[in-house]
């Protein structure tokens, strides 16, 4: 088929969603579908085979668009539907595919030229509101919810990334249109040999100390200032190892982490490139996601299920709808808890044998074939309807 994307956000960017739509883009691709990606003046160009990427004219000099609701997407947005509206004139599409808020123009595009529409449905739009703190307006979070349940219901198929969105859309009434499709794609890591690997250990562990790994954004929903306070209250000698972050944020970061005394334990790498994350992991002797809000999976938990390697998280539904007891450690979102936790996970043959019964799921549950599978069951679905 030749699918229509409306994408609102910077592609590409390696950070959620984005990261997301790469790999949706990759498997329509494999399946011998083309791609035109409407999407912002941001980002990187990427090369997929049948991948065309169109973007917005770069009218309002806007340099950088934060994670999450912003104003800034306002005209962007804007244009996102002028542009798209455009290539609809120039080019017949079988389908529009739209992402996030995007997709309230993708059903009113879809309408006017007839088209099916699927709507990726990364998150809540009206509980982002109150995850970023945009906004207190109870009328702004009522059109919210009214123009998530108008997308729910003129969409003819819709992809939801966790149980916790299913169980909603499924609420709404629109269960029967929805698949769920985990984010657990990874890029290929770049190969290292053991001696490389060991080297690359010891810059981090200069006195051969286990290391903690955190990867992902520093945003408040992540929990970063607990993990700090939860590595104070640990003894032994241990490196905590936190890749991502922007350079302000990990600035604030590093005050605090002197402010508590653990400026010698903690290392901030900065953003990395999507391909040298699994390096990271492989270093690691334990994983920990300290996410305090927010009820989708975090994209990297997949990606610690994978590694084998024992995983600590925040005993929240944002975990638990995946993780459990019996595959990795689950903590309460305070300082101690977490600290104990961590120090259980580095101790305890518990804690190893959960890792690999977490990584036999993973390999079993999470397959790319199965993710083939589940898009090719979407775009079928979203034909089927009149």
């Amino acid at each position: 088929m030749k699918i229509l994307m409306l994408a609102p956000e910077p592609f590409f960017q390696p950070r959620g969603t984005p990261l997301s739509e790469y790999f949706r883009i990759r498997a329509l691709s494999d399946l011998g579908h083309k791609v035109d990606l409407v999407t912002y003046h941001l980002g990187e160009d990427v090369e997929i085979e049948n991948l065309k990427i169109v973007r917005i004219p770069n009218l309002f000099s806007i340099k950088k668009i934060k994670i999450g609701p912003s104003l800034a997407k306002i005209p962007l947005d804007f244009l996102l539907f002028l542009t798209a509206f455009f290539q609809l004139l120039k080019r017949k599409y079988d389908l529009i595919f739209s992402h996030e808020e995007a997709a309230f123009l993708g059903v009113f595009l879809a309408k006017i030229w007839k088209l099916h529409h699927v709507y990726d449905m990364h998150s809540s739009l009206p509980q982002q509101l109150e995850n970023f703190n945009f906004t207190r307006s109870s009328v702004i979070k009522r059109t919210f919810l009214w123009i998530e349940k108008l997308i729910l219901k003129r969409s003819q198929a819709i992809i939801v990334v966790c149980l916790d969105l299913l169980n909603k859309v499924t609420r709404e009434g629109f269960g029967s249109k929805a698949t769920r499709i985990e984010n657990f794609i990874d890029f290929k890591g770049e190969d290292y040999s053991e001696e490389q690997l060991q080297k690359k250990r010891a810059m981090f562990a200069t006195e051969g100390e286990k290391i903690v790994l955190y990867t992902g954004n520093f945003e408040p929903y992540q929990g970063m200032p607990l993990l700090l306070e939860a590595v104070a209250k640990i003894d032994e000698k241990v490196v905590f190892l936190l890749v991502g972050g922007e350079n302000s944020e990990i600035e604030v970061m590093k005050k605090r982490a002197e402010a508590l005394g653990i400026a010698d334990k903690v290392v901030f790498t900065g953003k990395v490139p999507p391909e040298k994350v699994p390096s990271f992991i492989f270093l690691a002797d334990v994983l920990v996601s300290s996410r305090l809000a927010g009820t989708n999976t975090p994209l990297k938990i997949y990606s610690y299920m994978k590694s084998g390697k024992p995983l600590v998280a925040t005993n929240l539904w944002t975990h638990s709808q995946v993780l459990s007891d019996k595959i990795s450690v689950l903590v309460e979102p305070n300082p101690q808890s977490l600290a104990e936790g961590i120090m259980f996970a580095l101790s305890s043959e518990e804690a190893k044998r959960r890792a690999e019964r977490c990584k036999e799921l993973a390999e079993r549950e999470y397959t790319y074939p199965s993710y083939l599978g589940k898009i090719s069951h979407v775009l079928r679905m979203a034909c089927k309807s009149s």
